[in-house]
């Protein structure tokens, strides 16, 4: 059997993954095309660094890890900038979206309620929840220690929690929760 080049083995390996990395890019930077181009460069970078990858290791989790640097780059980058050339398109791309709220949770509800959460709360939550990574792995990918993801996923699973739990009780689908200190409190 003939030994692999590095192009079959960095398709086979990483390649095979350009799906999941577009999904993530496009979940932290909300726009198509700077996720697209975040993609290539990540791609672009993974090929350049394949020499460092270890074959048969999680490239799903390297790749990510390499996203999540370019995304920080990014997101310096625009800060580092004193003057908007568009403020328009800045207020657009910052805005929150707002969908039509129907008669039942769906899956941009929630997809809504995850993309309104802090990007430290919604990478650790999209990684883990979503990407089903280890905090281990988590840990590696976004370089914090596992404790801080641990109370990071924490903290986003209890704002998605309540972001939900307000949306049904505005839709009819639970009452609204009352203090009970303030039941208990008349019940005497």
């Amino acid at each position: 059997m003939k030994n692999k080049g590095k192009e079959e083995i960095f398709a086979e390996e990483a390649l095979v993954h350009s799906v999941v990395i577009y999904r993530v890019a496009l979940r932290m930077i909300r726009n198509r095309e700077d996720a697209e181009e975040l993609v290539q460069e990540t791609f672009l970078q993974a090929w350049k660094s394949f020499d460092k990858y270890e074959p048969g290791t999680n490239c799903r989790a390297w790749l990510c890890q390499i996203l999540f640097n370019k995304v920080l780059s990014l997101r310096r980058r625009f800060a580092k900038s004193k003057y908007l050339h568009d403020a328009d398109e800045f207020t657009l791309l910052n805005v929150a979206a707002t969908d039509i709220i129907s008669e039942h949770l769906t899956d941009a509800t929630i997809i809504a309620a995850i993309d309104k959460l802090p990007d430290y709360f919604r990478s650790v939550i999209l990684l883990t929840d979503v990407y089903d990574f280890k905090y281990k792995e988590v840990t590696k990918i976004l370089q914090i220690p596992t404790g801080t993801v641990m109370s990071r996923l924490s903290r986003a699973r209890t704002e998605l929690r309540k972001t939900l739990a307000g949306f049904a009780a505005e839709n009819g689908r639970i009452q609204p929760r009352t203090e009970s200190f303030t039941q208990n409190a008349n019940a005497f």
